[in-house]
């Protein structure tokens, strides 16, 4: 009995919290103080500060300056004839003076030299990334200035810019490092499926796909936040740690690959590093995806067949 009430606790939270990781990424522009997260959660803020964190393993605070610095930093590079103080302002930051002491606390450099030297396309400090992560970005923020006709990679894509529809999706988020870890993504997986077969959520055509939220080159792998999703029809109610959003739609830069998990890395490389400068598009803030088109278990090569989505704004 103690055992079920401890799991039905352990969802609401889950709940709870994946409804305010939700709102911080949507209204990262807004003000995100204390009192308005707890409201979020329906926890009172002395309590729900402390339950943040533990859940977490970082502070509220922490937690939305950090995403707010990621998304600068890559607004920087991206966005090179927006001015540093636009930036700012559209970040969440209250003046371009405390943006410029937070960049500088946070990344080691000022802004304006993070934008110029197009720091964090390489895995060196003031980064401090990990080795370029597969199931991911692995190049972004910036690329070196180079010829088209010599890429960095001999990965051929062919790349579609195509218009999405909004989805709604059921996810289950993972906080932390990901990367490779074929496992994990079968637990979720696993996880995610059980919870929506007997609700009759996996018709025969049905998709699923990750999320990735963060650029692994500016976010410590501990931070990482990934979901594993299924499309499910709107209306669907969330349940416990199984959240349910919609996801806006737009343009995504998007690509069919069989690779072999160890080629992952080499697919998104391709996209971002040699398709991405000379395509007239710049990444948008929405989360990369990947939609799963086979079952590598069953494939006679085991190769995964898969479909690259990125998000695309002109440039």
């Amino acid at each position: 009995m103690v055992e079920g009430v401890s799991e039905s606790t352990r969802r609401e939270y889950a709940a709870r919290m994946n409804r305010v990781v939700d709102h911080v990424q949507a209204h990262l522009t807004e003000p995100l103080d204390l009192e308005r997260l707890a409201a979020v959660a329906c926890f009172s803020p002395f309590h729900f500060h402390r339950l943040f964190s533990a859940w977490m393993g970082e502070t509220l605070q922490s937690f939305v300056h950090r995403l707010r610095l990621e998304r600068a930093a890559q607004l920087l590079v991206f966005h090179r004839l927006r001015s540093i103080s636009d930036i700012a302002v559209e970040c969440g930051f209250s003046s371009a003076s405390a943006f410029a002491r937070a960049f500088k606390a946070g990344y080691g450099v000022p802004a304006g030299e993070w934008r110029n030297r197009k720091i964090c396309q390489t895995n060196s400090k003031p980064c401090e990334a990990e080795t370029p992560a597969s199931l991911g970005f692995s190049k972004l923020p910036g690329h070196p200035a180079r010829h088209q006709e010599h890429p960095m990679t001999n990965t051929t894509l062919h790349v579609q810019v195509r218009r999405l529809a909004p989805l709604t999706i059921a996810y289950l988020r993972h906080i932390g490092a990901y990367k490779g870890d074929t496992e994990l993504f079968r637990r979720l997986f696993t996880k995610l499926f059980t919870w929506a077969g007997p609700r009759g959520l996996m018709p025969p055509d049905f998709r699923y796909l990750s999320l990735f939220q963060d650029n692994p080159n500016l976010t410590p792998a501990a931070r990482q936040r990934l979901e594993v999703a299924l499309v499910v029809p709107a209306g669907t109610a969330p349940s416990g740690e199984i959240g349910v959003r919609t996801l806006e739609g737009g343009l995504y830069a998007t690509a069919q690959v069989r690779v072999q998990l160890q080629d992952y890395a080499a697919q998104w490389d391709a996209l971002v590093a040699d398709w991405l400068p000379a395509s007239g598009y710049q990444p948008d803030h929405r989360p990369a995806m990947e939609f799963y088109l086979n079952n590598p278990d069953t494939d006679p090569e085991g190769r995964y067949h898969i479909e690259m989505c990125l998000p695309l704004r002109p440039l």
